[in-house]
């Protein structure tokens, strides 16, 4: 048996089954591939796939546990791989990370700055999606470090730790008659028409939850995944915007002269929410990934990230809603 037999199993299943698109991904010939399974599986003594003439149709039973055992295999060769590179340049290379909007816009920033003064030679690559995508892209390795909230925790194979804890909050223009208002309520907000997240992004499951359980129905006008749309919108006068706080903090654009925002903390009405970063289960991770890990939380430090992937396990901690 060898690696090239593993890799075509591996993609193949990954493909759903799809020969033609396990060998364009492969670039390799679909023949090629056949042969090379049927060879594993004689070798093994088992059947990888239930086959329907030359088309797999399903995997076997013992070829789900042949699949695991690849998965490890090609998991810590990758692993070798990176720790040849870091010896090779210990303080080069690139960091990717897959991360949502309001992260990439407003949390990452100084992380991101403080990293490139110590890792001059470290390039960044930003990658932005919803948080199911943001996991997914960990998973393929096409980041090395996940942050969002929502879905982070629905991965098995993904290693999660908190990052930093956030409230929700109400954006509003100066003159709007909630505005003077210091503890708003649920009923004042469902009587308002309001802008919000999309339901896959930063806490609006929380939000929606929290009016269902009172028996409210809120008056939604808007949906966007951006909090910069939202605050834009809100100016214009279409209703009275919900963001994550992070969003409003230190932002001067919420005093545009004549179109001035301001904010109120609803985590009462909503409760916490927990942002976490997530990492590839069994990932081996460069120094300068660790070292980002730990710029971006006060929370965290390079033993207790060690711990946690040794032991493989989750330090849950708050709430799962998205960022």
């Amino acid at each position: 048996m060898n690696l090239h037999q593993f890799r075509f199993v591996y993609e193949a299943a990954r493909r759903n089954l799809n020969l033609t698109e396990t060998a364009k991904a492969l670039h390799t010939s679909q023949p090629g591939i056949s042969k090379a399974i049927l060879e594993l599986e004689e070798e093994l003594g088992v059947d990888i796939f239930v086959r329907h003439g030359k088309r797999l149709k399903r995997v076997t039973e013992p070829g789900q546990q042949v699949l695991q055992s690849i998965d490890i295999i090609l998991r810590e060769l990758g692993n070798l791989k990176r720790i040849g590179d870091e010896y090779a340049m210990q303080d080069a290379g690139t960091l990717s990370i897959a991360t949502t909007h309001t992260q990439a816009r407003y949390v990452l920033p100084e992380p991101v700055a403080a990293l490139r003064k110590r890792f001059p030679k470290v390039a960044v690559s930003l990658h932005q999606g919803t948080p199911e995508q943001v996991a997914k892209m960990v998973l393929d390795e096409t980041a090395d470090i996940g942050l969002a909230t929502e879905s982070l925790s629905d991965f098995p194979d993904l290693i999660t730790l908190p990052c930093y804890e956030w409230q929700h909050v109400v954006v509003m223009p100066v003159n709007h008659p909630l505005a003077e208002t210091p503890r708003l309520t649920l009923e004042q907000l469902a009587a308002e028409p309001l802008i919000s997240y999309h339901p896959s992004f930063t806490g609006r499951k929380r939000i929606d939850q929290a009016f269902a359980q009172r028996g409210l129905t809120p008056h939604v006008v808007l949906e966007a995944i951006d909090a910069d749309v939202i605050k834009t919108y809100t100016r214009l006068g279409l209703g009275i915007g919900l963001v994550a706080e992070m969003a409003v903090k230190d932002d001067p654009m919420m005093s545009v002269p004549g179109h001035e925002l301001v904010w109120r903390p609803v985590g009462h009405l909503f409760g916490p929410n927990m942002a976490r970063l997530a990492f590839k289960r069994g990932a081996y991770l460069r120094q300068f990934v660790l070292t980002f890990a730990e710029l971006t939380s006060d929370r965290l430090n390079r033993a207790l990230i060690m711990q946690a992937l040794q032991q493989g396990g989750q330090t849950p901690t708050g709430s799962d809603y998205g960022i």
